[in-house]
Order: structure tokens, then sequence, then C-alpha cells
């Protein structure tokens, strides 16, 4: 069992990120009788998807449905299907992205090298005079 302080360090998150992934119901820590959150091995697991699925640039909410749907079907297989569709989805995304940034590096690499031709002009005329 973890506290909320050793899992915040663990994970590079607030305790109040924690405290909002519950509120989201996205984690349910147990109590301790002086009404402190507790966190077993199945939480940490969750936090753990959580914060991969967040790096990952998935949704809190299409987060949710991935784990929500472990819980309701233990093989895996439903969360695995849904993780596939969004995972397709954002690669799609990033590919998208990536072509996006590519063809805008590629305008700027042709701006600089005019701008570079007509400051090298520009000297030339200067030093002809």
């Amino acid at each position: 069992m973890l506290t909320i302080s050793q899992l915040a360090k663990e994970f590079n998150v607030s305790t109040r990120t924690i405290r909002y992934y519950e509120e989201l119901g996205l984690l349910k820590p147990d109590r301790t009788e002086g009404n402190h959150r507790i966190y077993s091995k199945r939480e940490h697991a969750r936090l753990k998807l959580i914060v991969r699925g967040k790096r990952y640039g998935f949704e809190l909410e299409e987060i949710k449905e991935m784990v929500v749907l472990f819980d309701k079907d233990r093989s895996g297989q439903k969360q695995l299907e849904r993780t596939i569709q969004y995972g397709t989805q954002k690669v799609e995304e990033l590919n998208s992205r990536i072509k996006e940034l590519t063809e805008l590096k590629v305008e700027m690499e042709e701006l600089l090298d005019d701008f570079t031709n007509r400051i090298k002009a520009i000297r030339s005329d200067e030093t002809d005079e």
C-alpha cells in the first residue's frame, strides 16, 4: 500500500492531480481509519496506465474508458480492442502532424535560403559602390 505522496513522487505528478483522477473515477483508493488515502497495487497499475495514456496524448475520457473496460472484462480483450482503436487514431494524428511539421520546416528552410541570398546580394551591392 502506498500513500498519495509516494504515488505522486513516483509518477512525478502532484497530489492534486491524483485527487482529480479520483474525482473522475479513474482511481479508487482505500482509506485508513484516519481517512487517509492508501493505494493498492491495482491503483498503482491504474495510475501507471493513466500517466502513460496522458504521455501518448489520450484524453482523460479515453483513458477512463480503457481503464473501466478492463474492470468489466478481466480477459482484457475489450480493453485491448479499444486501445488498438484509440492508438490507431493517435498514430494517424501523429502522422498528419509530422507531415504538417515537415512541410513547415521545408517552407522555413526555403525562406531562410531566400533571406540569406538577399542579404548576400545587399552586401555585395554595398561593396561594389
